[in-house]
């Protein structure tokens, strides 16, 4: 049985009086999974991140991470999350101090899987300075690093983002065999193409709330991801984008048929018809 990780309970916040930037939000997040957090730009889903990591605090609202309360970030919880963000930190330290002044912040943080991580991302110059490395292997060494810190919760903002195609797929394994039963990942991307076959439960933000928080075996269970005819004609069909294969279509799945989970799809139908994915799921 997964415990639960993560749990907000009508949450508020706002950056200023005049406009909430996230409202009425409750989610609740279990370990053993890698969950992936989409939604369009100037969601929120950045200072969500912020919000579970206690770099920023609710205006109302509880907020509770591993029996923790964020704001008050006390030493036995910062040292059991690692925040990965979208711009990278300029940092004028070689790879080798970066390790030395940041693990031992990290008690159960392992300098053999930094450096077969780095190794299998082809960084092999411990020596070299960060700030001089391109955005794309400085964002290797920093992925190495959160993985092998072995925090129980790992948050990563466009992870994918400047990694070339096979280390799009080195991340991807990585990432796979880093996740056990007692470890919380949530990956914020739009890169969802990169993610497809990684990310088990999806969480989807529109109007600056939580309007879906699915695991996948719930996904493909109540919905059927196919490629169908142009001229064929489905109530069932949710969603509909045309392509040179023929239509690729979400449809509420009647037939209990299987099916692999098109994240961009599900993103596109949850938009297209809102109401009628969230009382699918009810």
């Amino acid at each position: 049985m997964n415990k639960s990780m993560i749990q907000l309970q009508n949450l508020e916040f706002s950056y200023s009086k005049k406009a909430s930037l996230l409202s009425n939000l409750t989610l609740q997040l279990e370990a053993g999974r890698i969950h992936g957090l989409l939604g369009k730009n100037g969601e929120g889903k950045s200072t969500l991140l912020k919000l579970i990591s206690g770099l920023v605090f609710p205006t109302q609202g509880q907020i509770e991470v591993m029996g923790f309360e964020p704001q008050k970030r006390q030493p036995e919880m910062l040292q059991e999350i690692f925040f990965l963000p979208e711009e990278l930190p300029q940092l004028t330290l070689s790879v080798e101090n970066y390790e030395k002044v940041y693990a031992p912040f990290y008690p159960n943080f392992s300098s053999a899987q930094f450096n077969e991580y780095l190794k299998e991302f082809d960084v092999d110059l411990k020596s070299s300075m960060l700030n001089k490395l391109s955005h794309g292997q400085k964002k290797k060494v920093m992925i190495a690093f959160g993985l092998a810190a072995n925090t129980k919760l790992l948050l990563m903002e466009e992870p994918t983002n400047g990694l070339d195609i096979p280390s799009k797929g080195q991340f991807r394994r990585m990432v796979a065999s880093a996740v056990n039963d007692d470890r919380c990942l949530i990956i914020s991307t739009h890169q969802v193409r990169d993610l497809d076959s990684l990310i088990d439960s999806i969480i989807i933000m529109d109007g600056h709330e939580i309007v879906f928080n699915e695991p996948v075996e719930n996904i493909t269970k109540k919905l059927l991801f196919r490629v169908a005819d142009r001229n064929e004609t489905d109530e069932a069909v949710i969603y509909s984008e045309d392509s040179l294969r023929g239509l690729y279509q979400v449809k509420e799945n009647t037939t209990g048929e299987e099916s692999k989970l098109d994240i961009e799809l599900l993103f596109n139908a949850v938009f297209t018809d809102k109401k009628r994915i969230m009382n699918l799921f009810k």
